[in-house]
């Protein structure tokens, strides 16, 4: 453990920043323009070989409005050379809404996955048939459990400052070596 924390501290000290000085905004950025004219050339081009009004002309038109929605909604971000918006991690503030709110978003949805599966899993061990319950699911059950999984982390917290969440040590078999 201490050696852990060690080259936590070394890395830390001697690692380098990642610099975004190279990134421009995207509104300004001439090879994203390029990048959406290049796409929005391409469909009119596809939609220029079906007669007006016609479903496939529709569904070029709708994909070309998508395209322009697209660009609109990446216009803000910053783009590099290549007119590609880039992601920035650094935890600055400014960009958070490109990383830190999907990131969190992302853990508190695969934490609600994980804790109704966990939830279920525990309901079936209960049943008289545990194997055949976790090969043909329950559907009201789990049903009940996804509706109540959106909590998970205060049932979680709940469960850890109870004793409940973690196995205690006796009950974690050690291979013999």
């Amino acid at each position: 453990m201490k050696l852990l924390r060690v080259l936590a501290i070394i890395w830390i000290l001697f690692s380098t920043s990642a610099n975004a000085d190279v990134l421009t905004n995207c509104q300004q950025n001439e090879a994203f323009h390029k990048r959406e004219a290049n796409e929005i050339r391409q469909l009119e081009n596809r939609k220029s070989k079906y007669e007006a009004n016609t479903a496939p002309y529709l569904a070029l038109d709708a994909q070309i409005n998508q395209v322009h929605k697209r660009f609109e909604k990446y216009s803000p971000l910053l783009c590099g050379q290549d007119g590609l918006p880039h992601l920035i991690t650094d935890g600055d503030w400014r960009h958070a809404k490109e990383f830190t709110i999907p990131a969190i978003l992302f853990l508190y949805i695969t934490g609600w996955i994980g804790w109704v599966g966990r939830s279920y899993l525990k309901y079936t061990k209960q049943t008289k048939n545990p194997t055949e319950q976790e090969i043909i699911l329950d559907i009201p059950m789990a049903f009940k459990y996804m509706l109540s999984g959106f909590l998970w982390p205060l049932s979680a917290w709940q469960e850890y400052r109870s004793g409940q969440l973690l196995a205690k040590e006796d009950e974690i078999s050690v291979s013999p070596r």
